[in-house]
């Protein structure tokens, strides 16, 4: 079935004629005639497809892959379009393509999450800055202008700016500018600090610390905090080294047993 443009009735190139053709598809039962046909009015609507996948072009995603998308939106609008509604597929399929388009630039494109309101920002403080490019030769618009342009705030600009930065992220592994020769961003970022561990455990342990008998005290503090050997305690205090190692184990004993009496 032919279904090229109808000579005074479809002004473009990408709007067929296939009223009657959705007609009989949605009469059809599954099978081959009906896959046949579906598969032919989705062949007639993609130049539309593809006009409408190249709109989104230069935004950070290749062109053949919009076009993908683009007919994957068109499937789904000729599998969902009911010709019974009275509305031409046209108004149908071009919603149903776009959108398939945005979706996937919100949820592929973006390297990190960022809100819909600062998407639309972003889109606004975009077009803008292009409509005036035109305008001013020879320079970048400011803020103020884009705001001007845009019926936007300059906070809500620089938002938007900020988010045109959110569709890649730098790699760890690239070199900073002005850095050491293989210095890189990942070198900068600071590791687990293993003290943190303990912080909860010092605390917990501080106040029992303290009411331990002074001799007791002292000696865990030598042992602990100044990392003396049992031998040197003994010999600072003088007393044998096994009485310092039955001070050390009775004295660590009691203080778990109160931190954990505490904590139940």
């Amino acid at each position: 079935m032919d279904m090229r443009t109808s000579a005074g009735r479809h002004p473009h190139d990408d709007a067929p004629d296939t009223v009657e053709a959705f007609r009989r598809l949605v009469r059809l039962p599954p099978g081959p005639r009906r896959d046949a046909l579906r598969a032919e009015l989705v062949e007639a609507w993609l130049p539309m497809a593809d006009r409408l996948a190249g709109r989104f072009r230069n935004r950070g995603e290749n062109l053949d892959d919009l076009r993908q998308i683009a007919a994957l939106g068109l499937v789904k609008a000729v599998d969902r379009y009911d010709p019974g509604r009275g509305y031409a597929f046209e108004s149908y399929a071009v919603p149903t393509v776009t959108g398939e388009i945005k979706r996937h630039f919100r949820d592929h494109m973006w390297t990190l999450h960022v809100p819909r309101r600062v998407q639309d920002l972003r889109n606004r403080v975009r077009a803008a800055d292009q409509d005036l490019a035109r305008t001013i030769p020879g320079r970048r618009p400011t803020v103020a202008e884009i705001a001007a342009h845009a019926q936007l705030s300059e906070d809500d600009v620089r938002t938007g700016q900020e988010a045109l930065e959110s569709f890649t992220a730098l790699s760890l592994d690239a070199e900073l500018t002005g850095g050491a020769d293989g210095y890189s961003l990942g070198d900068s970022l600071g590791s687990p600090d293993a003290a943190l561990d303990t912080v909860v455990d010092r605390e917990a342990v501080k106040p029992r610390l303290a009411a331990l008998p002074e001799r007791e005290r002292a000696i865990l503090y030598m042992r602990f905090f100044d990392d003396m050997t049992q031998s040197r305690i003994a010999e600072e205090l003088g007393i044998s080294q096994m009485h310092v190692s039955r001070l050390i184990s009775r004295s660590c004993a009691r203080l778990r047993e109160q931190v954990l009496r505490d904590a139940a």
